[in-house]
């Protein structure tokens, strides 16, 4: 699988830098798609999709001292939760429940000379049929000839959802070709709450933390002698997150019931992850894949330690 993965990212490599051309780019547009799928496993479960557009403007500065870059972004975005499986004949198999989230976000992201960065974010949001989770499934199953999915009466609830986050990132390290950032994040909202860190390590080319799509800022409004033409690296991300609330989980946070099944289910408070990935930005392009690994959710998962799943993120930049 390792193989293959750094096969394709070398394949992709080559033809993008054959369009590759320099400039200063101010926009950016983009698609990333979330799904286990990708990883050619055979699973079809917990999180099971997600796909998200986007798009990022840079800012100009206005004599600050230490800001370096300000990117404004907006994204739109659905992602998709099922049990160990997209189809259970009973509520007794819920081991996770069905959920949609389906949210429109802004995001502010203040990145400094020092290489430490602030992000903040705000989402409005429905958790429930009103996702549109269980058609936007029925239409990948269908299109793609999969099995057709059945338990979505079970889902949770409608719920519309306000939620705030903010991220810290820093620099700890840096050596030729090698460096480590640490990372921290809060979650705030009616939806989704907790806090979590770990750090990132970059192996291969990259530019500053101002401007990288390692902190979503591949975009400036001014150019910078600091940063290379191209990005070409992987990288690891361990994460460890502590869950207060979710509501893909749990349930309106105002009511005492998930939906039709009346089988509650309750998160685990402490999640583990590691992210897996390879970065290219060339010109116009930006591209990443990776692959991310995830402990338990629920106490409830049949399928242990965890899940997994790719990711398969494409920009244009202009």
């Amino acid at each position: 699988m390792k193989l293959k993965f750094l096969l394709l990212f070398a394949a992709l490599y080559s033809c993008l830098t054959v369009f590759a051309q320099s400039g200063n780019y101010k926009n950016q547009i983009g698609f990333r798609t979330d799904n286990d799928g990708l990883l050619a496993r055979g699973s079809d479960r917990y999180y099971t999709a997600g796909n998200f557009f986007n798009f990022r403007h840079a800012l100009k500065l206005k004599d600050s001292a230490s800001l370096k870059n300000k990117v404004l972004g907006i994204e739109l975005g659905q992602k998709i939760y099922t049990p160990q499986s997209a189809f259970i004949s009973g509520p007794a198999y819920i081991d996770r429940p069905f959920a949609g989230y389906l949210y429109l976000g802004t995001s502010l992201n203040l990145l400094y000379k020092n290489e430490s960065n602030l992000k903040l974010e705000a989402q409005l949001g429905v958790v429930g049929p009103n996702s549109f989770a269980e058609q936007v499934q029925y239409l990948i199953h269908s299109t793609f000839h999969f099995y057709k999915p059945g338990g979505w009466q079970y889902q949770v609830q409608n719920d519309y959802e306000i939620n705030l986050s903010a991220q810290y990132n820093f620099l700890a390290i840096r050596r030729h070709g090698f460096d480590i950032s640490v990372n921290s994040y809060a979650d705030l909202g009616t939806g989704i709450t907790g806090a979590g860190g770990g750090f990132t390590a970059r192996f291969g080319k990259f530019n500053p933390l101002f401007n990288s799509v390692t902190t979503g800022s591949s975009v400036s409004a001014y150019k910078s002698a600091s940063s290379a033409k191209t990005e070409a690296f992987v990288y690891a991300k361990p994460y460890i997150s502590f869950i207060a609330y979710d509501a893909t989980i749990q349930g309106s946070l105002f009511s005492s019931t998930l939906g039709l099944n009346e089988y509650p289910t309750d998160k685990v408070p402490v999640v583990l992850s590691e992210q897996f990935g390879g970065s290219l930005v060339t010109g116009h392009w930006l591209l990443d894949l990776s692959a991310t690994y995830q402990t338990r959710t629920t106490p409830k998962m049949v399928h242990r330690p965890g899940h997994q799943w790719g990711s398969v993120n494409l920009a244009y930049r202009f």
